[in-house]
């Protein structure tokens, strides 16, 4: 069995810790084992390996994620890059494609599909295991994993079997019903329905069937070519309601969606990350601040405040769903972004009248990695090395830099740097469009820019 693990979203709920580049699962606000700070993300790939999937497990994501998902798991982990945003049906359609036309997997396996950010018990995914069997003994064309709900929930889907919940592995699904209102929600529990946890499997040649009949091509650099072609549709849209013959497992355990403020902060091991103050008559109330400027928190309990460069949010925690709503109407770049190489933070961002724009960076890289060899074409830069050691290029000629230096980049000129500890400096833009599409990259490793510099002075 073949796992597909769909990393997507676009930071709302979490604002203003979340953005379109840092969606929910990459935020570190929940403790491991060692009281370390972890993501969703680092916390299921850590279960995947406890439970022996990571090894078959690929995970699914659009080209923004691609630096945060190395960055917190690896440069090695397996990566189905999709060329634009479309929604899950899309996602899923490349990734069975790569699989079968890539990896080569046979028609006859079976692939199991599930979000990168369930907060379960490791337990939950030897169930993901049992998936497997399921389709194959029941000739299903979709097996999912339903949730025994412990109350009438509003904010989950259902699944509807064909008839009340017995002791029956598995159970034939009816239909579904979408996050029904509370006295709907408890009329479905009473018929046997299940929660719907968004975890499911087939058989790789029901998907590439299916493509086929749609006119779409199941060979992968074709699809890559034609994916503005697919629907911008959910799966469940697309395929699991319009499937005739489905089947559900249930897990009867602990299973969490930390979709909004209100359920990530009950499961957070403490009040309080970052600098600040929470009183101890501020009860249930969560301080979570990446500025280093401290923040107090007196008397206000059942609250979230929550601080980062892209704003500051002090809400009702049963408000909180309300967010995404909201904050839809800003417009801004991420103010904060996780890369492979380390990180970076915006500190000022200015647009003149006459049309210069200056961008005011923060960067930190860890020891060992390195930013691309790159070009710019409207810009200048200047860096203000104020943390470390790490070797600069610049036009192919190589130097050692360190705490206070100050190095000019112009316009034009061919530049990198690697951290031989971790560095950080100040990159002060100056320009006509500060925009990524202004990079120009000339090679990824450090390697390839030391083979190719004229001089190297150390």
């Amino acid at each position: 069995m073949k796992l597909v693990l769909l990393s997507g979203g676009s930071g709302k709920r979490l604002w203003p810790l979340s953005n379109d580049s840092r969606s929910k699962q990459f935020l570190k606000v929940l403790e491991n084992g060692n009281g370390e700070l972890q993501s969703m993300v680092q916390r299921v790939w850590g279960q995947l390996n406890n439970v022996g999937l990571a090894e078959s497990a690929v995970i699914a994501t659009s080209k923004s994620q691609v630096d945060i998902i190395q960055s917190q798991l690896g440069q090695d982990i397996p990566i189905i890059i999709e060329p634009m945003r479309r929604d899950t049906f899309p996602a899923i359609a490349l990734a069975s494609v790569y699989l079968y036309s890539v990896e080569g997997i046979r028609l006859d396996e079976v692939i199991a599909v599930l979000p990168v950010d369930p907060y379960v018990e490791d337990r939950f995914f030897h169930r993901v295991k049992d998936l497997e069997k399921t389709v194959l003994m029941s000739g299903a064309d979709l097996a999912l994993i339903g949730i025994q709900p412990t109350y009438p929930s509003e904010k989950y889907g259902y699944i509807v079997p064909t008839s009340k919940l017995r002791d029956i592995a598995p159970i034939n699904v009816s239909h579904f019903v979408e996050k029904p209102n509370e006295e709907k929600a408890k009329e479905l529990i009473t018929q046997g329905a299940l929660w719907n946890s968004g975890v499911f499997a087939f058989k790789l040649n029901y998907m590439i069937s299916l493509l086929s009949e749609k006119g779409y091509p199941i060979q992968y650099d074709e699809l890559l070519k034609q994916y503005d072609r697919l629907p911008k549709i959910s799966f469940d849209y697309e395929v699991v309601e319009k499937t005739k013959h489905i089947v559900a497992i249930t897990y009867n355990g602990y299973w969490k969606d930390l979709g909004t403020w209100n359920t990530l902060t009950e499961e957070m091991g403490t009040n309080k990350i970052g600098k600040g103050i929470v009183s101890n008559d501020s009860e249930n109330t969560h301080l979570i601040n990446e500025l280093e400027i401290p923040v107090t928190v007196l008397g206000i309990s059942n609250a979230i405040v929550a601080v980062s460069p892209d704003g500051i949010l002090v809400a009702d925690k049963a408000k909180t769903p309300k967010i995404k709503e909201i904050v839809k109407g800003f417009e801004q770049r991420p103010m904060y972004e996780e890369r492979r190489w380390g990180w970076y933070r915006v500190l000022d961002y200015t647009k003149f009248e006459d049309g210069r724009e200056v961008l005011t960076k923060r960067i930190g890289i860890r020891a060992g990695k390195n930013l691309s060899y790159q070009i710019h074409h409207k810009r200048t830069e200047i860096w203000t090395i104020i943390k470390g050691e790490g070797l600069f290029a610049l036009n192919d000629k190589i130097r050692k830099v360190k705490a206070g230096d100050v190095l000019h980049i112009p316009m034009g000129a061919k530049h990198g740097v690697k951290a031989l500890t971790d560095l950080e400096f100040i990159e002060v833009q100056q320009g006509s469009e500060l925009v990524e599409e202004d990079i120009v990259r000339i090679y990824m490793t450090w390697e390839e820019v030391e083979q190719r510099s004229k001089n190297i002075v150390y």
